[in-house]
């Protein structure tokens, strides 16, 4: 009965789109949202794989027929970045990197651990913090995106808060799981005020897929 449920509310979204944006959609803009929409379903009935491949396949055609339209949600992505970093940062020295695909590997050696802002179109962030060298007491890390695959690990000596909105995909936090549209997730450690080292990590992607683990 739930299955059922979803997937009525799946095909009600898909055609509360069309009728919206009825005027801009053409065939293959159809196909590419119901491809994208079975992904969802596919992802809600775990069948991860499968879902995430169906769900770049409807991507992928959508941007074909949009590009100008990609473009101008890219280009809306970055300046909503720069905008967000500067009150994240609040003026603290801190790194900038946008780039339009970007493989960011902080979970095979040593690192430094300060306040940094990601951008980028496609991109996979692996960031293991008990391997982190930290620069400040309390650094902000933050990753957006249109496209995101990132993997966070997290030890006990840090207080830590996270933000994450995800649009379309999944956020799995230790055991709790989260997949399909509007993924949301706001959390704090019980133990953050006290905590001598304290990290604040805010990641927003169009479509992603987010693992947040402790060690």
């Amino acid at each position: 009965m739930e299955r059922k449920k979803s997937a009525l509310a799946l095909a009600g979204i898909g055609i509360g789109v069309i009728i919206l944006f009825g005027q801009w959609i053409g065939f293959l803009s159809v196909v590419a949202l119901i491809l994208m929409l079975a992904g969802i379903y596919k992802i809600r009935n775990s069948k991860i794989k499968k879902g995430y491949t169906m769900l770049a396949i409807g991507a992928g055609l959508l941007v074909l027929d949009h590009l100008f339209l990609f473009v101008v949600v890219t280009l809306a992505s970055l300046a909503v970045f720069y905008s967000r970093s500067r009150k994240l940062h609040k003026g603290q020295s801190s790194i900038f990197k946008h780039n339009f695909i970007s493989n960011h590997k902080w979970d095979e050696v040593p690192w430094s651990l300060r306040s940094t802002s990601i951008w980028h179109v496609v991109g996979d962030v692996d960031a293991d913090l008990t391997l982190a060298l930290p620069e400040e007491r309390e650094p902000v890390i933050f990753l957006q995106g249109i496209f995101g695959d990132i993997d966070i690990t997290l030890p006990d000596n840090y207080g830590v808060e996270v933000e994450m909105f995800i649009l379309f995909g999944q956020i799995q936090f230790d055991r709790d799981h989260e997949a399909g549209m509007l993924n949301r997730l706001v959390w704090k450690s019980p133990h953050f005020e006290q905590s001598e080292y304290k990290v604040k990590f805010v990641v927003s992607y169009l479509a992603g897929d987010v693992r947040v683990r402790f060690y």
